[in-house]
């Protein structure tokens, strides 16, 4: 068995733009992802992270086929997840979850919450029968940290951490592999977003998951993630460990990110330089040539990065897309 078990090779995600009038045609394309690569071996948390926009959540459900990739592929476990069809991708799914964003978005309101959770055992025909069904999802949600007494209840009756504790149960449900969390603490009151976290952390080391964390600042994986994979404008600038990334940044875009991060201590961040960085992101309809960095890059040089793109090398110890990373 593979050590690896999510390969991502060069990924790509493309938005077909429409004109106007009544035969309208395709004018361009949003490049949300072009060209994103990286593995996840088993049991390990890989973060996500950059700014609003640059393709983290797209990645992420692209991975699971939700949105279907414009080029690449996605193999797990071995399997070319692209290539598959019917029953085959319905059993392959089973292995593979999603937490989404918004825990009032994301629940039938029209459901239990006992019939939410049990919805992937019926789907996949784990578990039979009403009673059984009802108990299994009980003890997701004493698994999750709810009460099983509200297995009757319905969404619009409990708080938005406890929805997203429901959302963690139903992915939880089929006994996946795979988790991908698409930023699911970002719609929670901070009071609450450690204690899911912790949740998270809990249910990876017990059942050995393996998640892709997406988050669209350091802070929330801080305690979380193994690696750290950071995004900008649909592609991977820097990949490497939590230290690595958070102490010595190598790509200028992430020490930028790392700079903009508030530290607890007032001393440190009273003599912390904040780099502050000009300009707005280019829009991913028509991407900058070269690097994509360059428009905004305190470090660019005139020549070689308007002309040449960077591909991913090493760079004391993690991958960098940068000409000039030292």
């Amino acid at each position: 068995m593979s050590d690896v078990l999510l390969d991502v090779r060069d990924l790509q995600v493309h938005f077909p733009v429409m004109g106007k009038g009544v035969f309208p045609k395709v004018t361009g394309h949003v490049r949300a992802v072009d060209g994103v690569s990286f593995q996840l071996r088993r049991g390990e948390i890989l973060g996500l992270v950059g700014e609003s926009g640059c393709g983290k959540s797209t990645t992420g459900r692209a991975i699971l086929r939700l949105i279907e990739p414009t080029g690449g592929r996605v193999v797990f476990d071995g399997q070319d997840v692209g290539a598959l069809r019917g029953e085959d991708l319905r059993q392959l799914r089973r292995r593979m979850q999603i937490i989404f964003q918004d825990p009032y978005a994301s629940l039938n309101p029209r459901m239990t919450v006992g019939d939410i959770i049990a919805e992937p055992l019926r789907a996949h025909g784990l578990v039979s029968g009403r009673q059984a069904l009802q108990a299994r999802a009980q003890e997701l949600m004493t698994r999750c940290g709810l009460d099983p007494k509200f297995v009757r209840r319905y969404p619009h009756e409990f708080s938005g951490g406890q929805r997203q504790r429901i959302g963690i149960a139903r992915a939880l449900a089929s006994g996946p592999d795979l988790i991908v969390c698409d930023e699911p603490i970002s719609a929670l009151d901070v009071s609450i977003q450690a204690q899911i976290l912790n949740l998270l952390q809990r249910l990876a080391r017990d059942e050995g998951l393996s998640y892709v964390f997406i988050a669209h600042d350091l802070a929330a994986v801080r305690h979380l993630c193994d690696r750290i994979a950071v995004m900008y404008l649909g592609r991977i600038v820097e990949l490497g460990t939590y230290a690595q990334i958070c102490d010595a940044p190598a790509h200028p875009y992430t020490q930028a990110l790392v700079s903009a991060a508030p530290v607890p201590d007032p001393r440190i961040e009273r003599t912390r330089q904040r780099i502050v960085l000009q300009g707005e992101v280019p829009s991913p309809l028509s991407p900058p040539s070269g690097c994509r960095f360059h428009t905004r890059c305190p470090a660019r040089q005139p020549t070689r990065c308007h002309d040449e793109e960077p591909d991913a090398r090493e760079v004391r110890g993690r991958q960098v897309a940068c000409h000039w990373a030292e």
